[in-house]
């Protein structure tokens, strides 16, 4: 068999059409959009165009989408830039949680040389953060509340409706990593009532370097990347056009697509659990929700039937081997294996942790394909239990 990839959450391919819609701005309208001739004029009706259709894609309006590299710096951006704005006037206060991204972990915490303070909120077991939990943080020192809306690592979906609410009533910007919700869930700005949200492309079969940080109109912020007047003086650099006009394209396709994939999804997904119920049962939990959060991420951890923990890098490499692709669930860090800050974040042993691989379907995955990777998980895990028991 073909190599097996079952990491979408980590990135996606690029989709032919959206690999279609960029190309002639590689070749043949291939200027600057900030130029006054013709060559750049073509490329600025195409950026004012995919603007209009990303905005109509989430409810908002063209006014309040900023084109940025991708989800971290539009993440970095927002948090920065609300901070900075509000600081002055005493509120130094960020909510999140300790589950988010580090693309919002960092900045806030960054943030603390200037005089920020960080309110982590606890997750469930689940991963969700909920409304009640937001309402008794915020206080006259808030500046911001930056919860994502799905969990990449396991999945969760926090409600963000109701979050917003809160914070609408307490006149507190609100803002979303939707990273791993737009084109899996809908999402509608207006709607959920978020003050801010962050995208990128490379999640929704759109290409690397390019992600959307909309900004409500009226939400106090301070752009943090100056150097020109691109995106009305709010991100300053020459546009990626290409870029641009694939993250339209591939935002349009995915929402389109959005109900027959996740169908598509749910199947593999439970293919997948039966399959280790079949295979595991009792020797593997899924870390975050079996039913609830989003089909397409799947977070499981092994263990012996004494309680030892397996080597999770091990598995990986042992997978990769087959020919299969996921991610791990931890992260390097100084050459140590870690348990990911997700799984710890919602109660997990470090022997759990430490074991967790996270599967992530595609459009592409076949009933097939994860049937073959049950098989292999079954011959792999047998021979590293019997190591360890």
């Amino acid at each position: 068999m073909d190599p097996v990839y079952f990491d979408h959450a980590a990135t996606t391919p690029v989709d032919p059409q959206v690999l279609d819609a960029m190309l002639p701005y590689f070749t043949k309208s291939y200027g600057n959009a900030n130029s006054a001739h013709q060559h750049g004029r073509d490329c600025k009706v195409a950026i004012e165009d995919a603007r209009e259709l990303i905005a109509g894609l989430i409810g908002a309006e063209p006014s309040e989408i900023i084109f940025t590299s991708g989800g971290t710096e539009s993440d970095n951006a927002i948090i920065k830039g609300v901070f900075e704005a509000l600081s002055r006037a005493g509120k130094t206060e960020i909510i999140t949680s300790p589950i988010e991204h580090h693309a919002v972990i960092h900045p806030a915490e960054a943030l603390k040389r200037q005089g920020a303070t960080i309110t982590y909120l606890q997750p469930d077991s689940s991963g969700i953060i909920t409304a009640e939990q937001v309402a008794e943080a915020i206080s006259d020192k808030t500046a911001i509340v930056s919860l994502m809306h799905v969990n990449n690592e396991i999945g969760s979906i926090n409600p963000v409706k109701e979050i917003a609410t809160v914070c609408r009533e307490k006149k507190i910007p609100f803002h979303s990593d939707t990273v791993q919700s737009v084109g899996k869930i809908p999402v509608n700005v207006k709607e959920l009532g978020l003050d801010s949200l962050s995208i990128s492309a490379h999640k929704i079969y759109g290409p690397k370097g390019i992600g959307v940080l909309y900004v409500k109109n009226g939400t106090p912020w301070i752009p943090w990347l100056q150097g020109g007047s691109q995106e009305r003086r709010r991100r300053g650099g020459t546009l990626n056009v290409a870029g641009i006009v694939a993250m339209a394209k591939a935002m349009e396709l995915s929402i389109y697509d959005m109900d027959k994939l996740n169908n598509h999804y749910k199947k593999l997904r439970a293919v997948a659990i039966s399959g280790l119920k079949r295979k595991f049962n009792g020797r593997f939990v899924i870390n975050g929700p079996e039913e609830g959060g989003v089909p397409h991420i799947l977070n499981v951890g092994f263990k012996t039937a004494d309680d030892k923990g397996l080597d999770g890098e091990m598995l990986l490499l042992n997978l990769d081997i087959e020919g299969i692709c996921v991610s791990n669930g931890s992260a390097c860090t100084s050459g140590a294996m870690e348990p990911s800050h997700v799984l710890k974040g919602i109660g997990r042993s470090d022997v759990i942790g430490k074991s967790s691989i996270r599967i992530s379907f595609g459009k592409q995955n076949t009933l097939e394909e994860v049937e073959y990777l049950i098989e292999k998980l079954d011959g792999i895990l047998e021979r590293m239990m019997a190591t360890v028991s």
